[in-house]
């Protein structure tokens, strides 16, 4: 394996000093670039660029290309699970994901089998094998899984739902299948995230976007219990740092800080100073700035990214923070503004550890 030319990501997670603050976008590799667009187009459809190894890498490699990030993150899909489950994804024009053969029975839950990593799914790993060589040690690989909880609702509706209603009347109905469903969705993550690490992935992010539209209690038992299950799988079998985020999680970060796991992501919604003094030294930090900061132009982006820096503070022992956003960039974004973001977000960091220095010009 080569030696890393910048670990500062990684030495955030395991809350070792850094000189600045890290910094890597959700869905850094998406619309809002035109060569993204362009590789889409030429693959012909998004199933096609992401089960096209050569194509995946080069959309996670376009944004490192425009911008100093301390991280890429593989290109692909979270429902690539359940794809590989035999439910039949497809994407509808305007619609999102769809699935042709939703769970939503004990018939087709006692179906449900644990695809294999180096069959169903080669494709991802290939893709990370791929990426891994082309980084040549530059920054970390980031490889990632949607969360048992979040895949369910995807299973379970048949694709994204504005009300949960079919995944939560069976979860209320028949916790029992709900379980059993969770439990083959926990067994299948862990062992895809544990084959993107073995293909070359340096740390992982478990995606939980639903996780939030469950009550209290329903989401420990549904959601986290699950995820505490793949953090611990991947911790007997692997040595690398695992971050959880949970969208509208901001009620239960102690509970999720108590799985496990390297790092909780926090949306936009969460102050990182009183998270980080719920936390502790638990774990490291990720967020939070709100996506939609970046449309509002330079001087907006500067200010508040200066704001989200300045509420976790300067990291101190046993603490450490990534910068990222509160949930996925807009396809929307201006490309320049994102350049004024890390660049705010690397200069401001470094003269928060050396308040002796003069402040750079931002």
């Amino acid at each position: 394996m080569s030696t890393l030319a910048n670990d500062t990501f990684l030495r955030a997670l395991r809350r070792e000093h850094t000189d600045y603050t890290p910094v890597w976008l959700m869905r850094q590799a998406g619309r809002y670039l035109p060569e993204y667009n362009a590789t889409r187009k030429r693959a012909g459809s998004f199933l096609a660029l992401c089960k096209t190894p050569e194509l995946a890498c080069e959309v996670t490699l376009q944004p490192l290309e425009r911008y100093p990030l301390d991280a890429a993150i593989l290109f692909s899909d979270i429902l690539t699970v359940p794809d590989a489950m035999g439910l039949g994804l497809y994407f509808a024009d305007g619609e999102g994901p769809k699935f042709e053969r939703p769970v939503r029975d004990e018939a087709a839950v006692t179906k449900l089998a644990v695809p294999d990593p180096s069959d169903e799914l080669r494709y991802v790993t290939d893709a990370v094998r791929t990426i891994r060589g082309a980084l040549a040690g530059r920054v970390p690989l980031i490889g990632f899984s949607g969360s048992p909880w979040t895949l369910a609702c995807y299973m379970v509706e048949g694709g994204g739902s504005d009300d949960f209603r079919e995944v939560k009347t069976m979860l209320y109905r028949r916790p029992d299948l709900m379980s059993r469903l969770l439990e083959v969705n926990a067994q299948a993550v862990a062992a895809y995230l544990g084959a993107q690490v073995e293909a070359g992935a340096q740390a992982l992010m478990i995606f939980d976007s639903w996780g939030g539209a469950l009550a209290d209690g329903a989401y420990q038992r549904y959601s986290l219990e699950p995820m505490r299950r793949v953090v611990a799988a991947l911790r007997r079998e692997h040595d690398v740092p695992v971050i959880v985020f949970t969208k509208g999680g901001g009620l239960w970060l102690e509970d999720i800080a108590g799985i496990g796991c390297d790092a909780v992501g926090v949306d936009w919604t969460v102050n990182l100073g009183r998270a980080r003094a719920r936390i502790g030294d638990r774990c490291a930090l990720q967020g939070n700035l709100d996506p939609m900061v970046l449309m509002a132009g330079p001087d907006a982006v500067r200010r508040e990214a200066i704001g989200v820096l300045d509420d976790f503070g300067a990291p101190g022992p046993g603490a450490g923070h990534v910068f990222n956003l509160g949930h996925g960039i807009s396809q929307f974004t201006p490309p320049e503004n994102v350049a004024v973001l890390v660049e705010t977000v690397h200069a401001y960091s470094r003269k928060l550890r050396r308040p002796d220095v003069s402040a750079p010009s931002l």
